[in-house]
């Protein structure tokens, strides 16, 4: 699949994220993790201050790319571009 922010990395879906402020950025995973919670896969993620990177890979899977992880690169991807418009 072609993304605009995820890429293959070590068995594994990986993007990076850069927001105006750490508000935005937490407003931004809150609405990831609803996504999350409701499809029961949970990305590994970090952030500092204004920067979040996002992980997916299935760990009930081996930890390898699932299509659960592209669904959720997918949502991501739209939450970003949804999100960037309201800037």
């Amino acid at each position: 699949m072609d993304y605009q922010h995820f890429r293959e990395q070590q068995q594994q879906l990986v993007a990076e994220f850069v927001f105006e402020d750490f508000v935005a950025a937490f407003g931004f995973m809150t609405q990831v993790a609803f996504w999350a919670e409701k499809w029961d896969h949970h990305p590994n993620w970090y952030n500092v201050y204004n920067r979040l990177e996002i992980r997916l890979c299935s760990h009930d899977a081996g930890n390898t790319i699932t299509e659960r992880d592209h669904r959720l690169a997918a949502k991501i991807e739209a939450l970003y571009l949804a999100f960037k418009d309201c800037d």
